[in-house]
């Protein structure tokens, strides 16, 4: 297989250079690519890659039906060219319903993934429905919908699950098939029980927020609402689910960095380039405030981004991993097709190519207009980027996949303090990443999971935001159970009571630090270090990273360092944090230090306390009190 591209058009996409052109070329690719791995009847799709814990068999319906959700938005956008990628599916979607076959598909009533991969097929026969759906044979079709009946009663998890569900249900309504009103409504319910505000959804009850809310949660309904036009339900919930799409791109538009990356924290980022979904359904939907051009600027940067970074195989194939292929991303759920889901971030393609999403000149992202700060209530997030080097970062006192006062391992992908653009999290669950903890006996440090969320505000030109939890060293449950996003249960020994605020302006964030309950002879923290960590950089990275005390507030820091992780982790080959600490047991009192990311061309000064006030590099000053200000909450 060869990938042929056209030339670099930086008329019209002066950021990126991509076009249409080059969407559809690389969407070409990626599917005659994934073809070749194809059962020789086209129902399944044996890629290489180890198996999720369903097995060979559901993975295997996985690679077809994420493939084809890429290949009806190629068809939508373009029926006239892609008769052969029509015809291809055709094939495999009697032969996987055909109950006759040896080799044909679980069924959701079967199989829970099935259910995952039957909303993906549903949605892609609605789009493509004169093309395929309708031109399939009446024998094929009452397979078909024999098939998605399963469906129907079926219990999902509440959470984005229900959607998988709602959508089958609402396609079968549109071919005469059975369906049941009582689960869409359910679904519907459970949905709008998840909304956090601000356009923000959980994904559960927990504080769980990631891509989901994006590439699930603002998708489905948009894809929905298309799927069934003259639903009451869609038109009474028009405005609700268009207003909260619009809300939330307002704040997502701010997550990219310069550099094409969308924030990396959270769970299956394999499915790389798929956050760009809401970009282009926002575009599809017409409910959103930002430009077309920002919009395609945004969603053709993470594209291009993965692919400059091997997301991409020399097969043509997309692999378990971030940049390139690495093993220890894949979650219990992750198979050899799991990683097509970032066919999501291929939406766009379903946009004909006069629309102005296609036709607009590209437009900068808010990074790339200047210095950007912002709160985000839900998620606990104050995102500060900056211009000189493109770097969006997060410090996060609201996120960890857990309720308050659960009692789990660190989540690497929820419970940091910090996430960027262009770092990688420490996949290890206890770690200094941007992590205040206190080393034990035998050198096991603390968790902050559980913690309890204080609020943030703005103050002059700086963001503040803070959270308090009891430092628990964690021993994992042998037994915890599949990762699926939330920490390691276990047993926990508590140690000192933390309060942390982060104050950020631009590349630096002052992080203030108040321990209590150290001094106490029964608790295991007495006699332990306190260490304050940086973020997580590979050793090569341009990226610059330190962490440094802050001379004349509270108590000394006396100590520091740099915790090198040698070995492949998804970013590079070695990981760096550095850190700054006590120099011996830490004391009760408060403590400061200076957490520093810059790319290159970023700032690399210090704060300073003077006078009752600590002051930023470019004169911004605040006053030393914010610790306290936080003590009656």
């Amino acid at each position: 297989m060869v990938l042929e591209l056209p030339p670099l058009d930086h008329a019209l996409s002066p950021y990126t250079g991509l076009t249409r052109s080059h969407w559809t070329a690389y969407a070409d690719y990626l599917l005659r690519s994934a073809h070749r791995f194809g059962s020789e009847d086209h129902a399944n799709v044996y890629l290489p890659g180890p198996n999720s814990r369903y097995g060979r068999g559901s993975d295997s319906l996985e690679a077809f039906a994420r493939t084809f959700l890429l290949a009806s938005f190629r068809i939508a956008g373009d029926p006239a060219n892609t008769g052969w990628i029509a015809e291809w599916y055709a094939a495999g979607l009697d032969a996987g319903t055909n109950p006759a076959n040896p080799n044909r598909w679980p069924t959701p009533g079967e199989l829970g993934q099935a259910k995952v991969e039957a909303a993906s097929l549903a949605v892609g026969l609605a789009l493509t429905r004169d093309v395929l759906w309708d031109k399939l044979p009446q024998r094929v079709q009452e397979q078909l919908i024999a098939w998605f009946e399963t469906v129907i009663g079926e219990e999902y998890p509440p959470i984005n699950w229900v959607w998988f569900q709602i959508v089958v249900e609402t396609f079968l309504a549109s071919v005469g098939g059975r369906y049941s009103d009582e689960d869409i409504d359910a679904g519907l319910a459970i949905h709008d029980s998840l909304y956090r505000g601000g356009g923000w959804f959980a994904d559960g009850p927990e504080r769980a927020y990631d891509h989901y809310v994006g590439w699930a949660f603002q998708v489905y309904p948009q894809l929905w609402a298309l799927m069934a036009p003259n639903d009451p339900r869609v038109a009474a919930r028009k405005k609700l689910d268009g207003d909260r799409l619009a809300d939330f791109l307002d704040d997502f538009s701010y997550l990219v960095g310069a550099n094409g990356a969308p924030l990396v924290q959270g769970r299956s980022l394999i499915y790389r380039f798929a956050a760009a979904a809401s970009f282009w359904v926002g575009e599809l939907s017409g409910h959103t405030r930002l430009a077309p051009g920002l919009a395609r600027r945004a969603s053709s940067g993470m594209l291009d981004y993965f692919v400059q970074h091997g997301s991409v195989t020399s097969e043509g194939l997309l692999s378990i991993g971030f940049h390139g292929s690495f093993p220890g991303m894949k979650q219990a759920y992750s198979g050899f097709g799991s990683p097509y889901w970032a066919a999501k971030g291929m939406l766009g393609l379903a946009l004909p190519a006069d629309h102005p999403a296609w036709t607009s000149v590209e437009a900068p992202l808010p990074v790339e207009s200047g210095d950007t700060q912002r709160l985000i209530a839900a998620p606990g997030w104050q995102v500060d980027g900056t211009v000189a080097d493109g770097v969006v970062r997060i410090r996060n006192h609201g996120t960890d996949h857990a309720v308050p006062g659960a009692v789990l391992a660190d989540s690497p992908l929820y419970a940091r303090i910090g996430y960027s653009t262009h770092t990688f999290p420490d996949l290890v669950p206890e770690s200094l990443d941007n992590a205040v903890v206190f080393v034990g006996p035998d050198g096991g440090l603390t968790h902050r999971t559980g913690f309890e969320h204080l609020g943030s505000f703005s103050i002059g030109g700086v963001s503040v935001g803070a959270s308090r939890f009891t430092a628990n060293w964690i021993t994992p449950d042998p037994d915890a159970g599949p990762d699926h996003g939330s920490g390691v249960s276990g047993t926990a020994t508590p140690g000192p009571s933390v309060t942390v605020v982060s104050a950020t302006r631009g590349a630096l964030e002052l992080r203030l630090v108040r321990v209590s309950g150290s001094s106490n002879s029964s608790s295991s923290g007495a006699g332990a270090p306190l260490r304050i960590g940086g973020w997580p950089v590979d050793a090569a990275s341009s990226t610059v990273t330190s962490v440094l005390a802050v001379h004349g507030f509270g108590n000394a820091l006396g100590d520091s360092g740099t915790f090198v992780r040698s070995g492949e982790h998804p970013m590079g080959s070695e990981l760096t944090i550095p850190w700054a600490g006590t120099a011996g047991p830490a004391r009760d009192g408060d403590y400061a230090a200076v957490v520093l990311l810059a790319g290159a061309g970023g700032a690399s000064d210090t704060v300073r306390y003077t006078d009752g006030h600590f002051e930023f590099p470019d004169g911004e000053r605040i006053p030393a009190d914010l610790l306290t200000r936080f003590d009656d909450q």
